[in-house]
């Protein structure tokens, strides 16, 4: 089975192409960020780019040992440059490179050179990197496959393809495998690098089994409001003792694993932001099938998966306060607004006014959403009920 082309990506990609800018595609591990930036190498080939023209390593796997070194990394491209042509620098999860940023800012003063770079932790742009090239360059934030990628990746029909998404996530590797409880496995041994290689061993953390335990809490608790001092006294009630400092770092080097995104909550008639009471959602709902036994809970996975979504589609999201209620998501773009909830079902009249109520008290004009599983189409008092896989697949 051939991997699909991720044509937003490639799409991105060229947009950038030649311009004075470093393209930075950041990730959870396996979203894709190799085969992405293996295709458009092929797209460039095709466009008639000679192969002399690009350099292309990925830093995860076996190389000479001289290329891990910044300055040597340095003195390998520049000796490959051909005079009066651009060349195509492509360095895959440059993080395992250390001080990887100084030959990237000295890459960036040749401008005959094109950088493409990738990397699976948001510290890649939150430590020297960010410092050394402010303004210099644009993040492309890679995820898994969309509900439409992964429907054209495992050839399921919509409904079959949904129920598995709902549970399997869409790491794209997945959909080349038939068997789930392989998927299980590879979806495990991946949860385990992601902890061990990029929070574990970059933060040299000892209590791993306290680490364990928060990202199960965590995953049992997305679409809920948190709080570290909460977590620290449940875990703690538990027999696993544990301060809120601690829970609060943790949180934050999970979160720079780009395994889970904290969704901050926003005062929609006030217009300012909130800095407490946030909620915590999974970069795929797919962990959460092993790491808890709310496999049932389909209320709070068709929430994460709505609200990565909405990342994907490079929406700000925030969580709507609205006097005492809540409203799931508020999402801005280039100064639009969309408000959305979030239902299985709203077929049951009562809770249908319970997800307009919040809707209904906002004043302004801006469209106003309820995503749900139900199929027949129903709008009331402006507010639309869309059905999650028609409005998955709209892309």
């Amino acid at each position: 089975m051939t991997d699909i082309i991720r044509k937003n990506y490639i799409e991105c990609l060229n947009k950038y192409k030649n311009m004075d800018l470093i393209k930075v595609l950041t990730g959870v591990r396996r979203s894709g960020k190799s085969t992405i930036l293996l295709q458009y190498i092929e797209e460039l080939k095709k466009d008639g780019l000679n192969e002399n023209q690009i350099v292309y390593y990925n830093f995860e796997k076996i190389q000479d040992e001289e290329i891990y070194d910044y300055k040597n990394l340095y003195n390998i491209i520049i000796k490959k440059k051909i005079a009066g042509k651009k060349l195509y620098v492509f360095l895959d999860e440059i993080q395992e490179v250390k001080s990887f940023e100084k030959a990237i800012n000295s890459l960036y003063l040749d401008k005959e050179i094109d950088i493409y770079i990738t990397g699976s932790n948001a510290n890649l742009l939150s430590s020297e990197l960010a410092t050394y090239l402010t303004g210099r360059y644009i993040e492309i934030k890679v995820y898994p496959f969309s509900f439409k990628e992964y429907i054209e990746a495992s050839n399921k029909n919509i409904d079959e393809g949904f129920n598995d998404y709902m549970v399997y996530g869409a790491m794209p590797y997945i959909t080349k495998i038939n068997d789930k409880e392989i998927i299980v496995e590879y979806l495990q041994t991946l949860y385990n690098t992601i902890l061990l290689k990029d929070i574990v061993k970059r933060k040299a953390i000892k209590e791993i089994g306290i680490l364990e335990d928060l990202t199960k809490f965590l995953c049992d608790s997305i679409g809920s409001i948190i709080s570290s001092k909460s977590i620290s006294d449940t875990m703690t009630s538990k027999g696993r003792k544990v301060s809120s400092i601690t829970v609060d770092n943790y949180i934050k080097f999970l979160c720079e694993s780009l395994m889970f995104y904290e969704c901050k909550r926003f005062d929609v008639k006030g217009k300012q932001n909130l800095e407490t009471l946030n909620k915590i959602y999974l970069v795929d709902q797919g962990f959460k099938s092993f790491l808890t036994n709310a496999k049932t809970d389909f209320g709070h996975t068709l929430e994460n998966i709505i609200y990565i979504e909405l990342l994907r589609r490079n929406y700000k999201v925030q969580i709507g306060k609205v006097n005492d209620m809540e409203v799931d998501f508020v999402c801005t773009k280039n100064g639009d607004v969309k408000y959305i909830q979030v239902a299985l079902s709203v077929l049951d009249e009562k809770a249908f006014e319970r997800e307009l109520k919040p809707l209904k008290s906002i004043k302004d004009n801006y469209e106003k959403t309820i995503i749900t599983l139900d199929t027949l189409p129903i709008e009331k008092d402006g507010i639309k009920v869309l059905n999650a896989k028609d409005f998955l697949l709209n892309t």
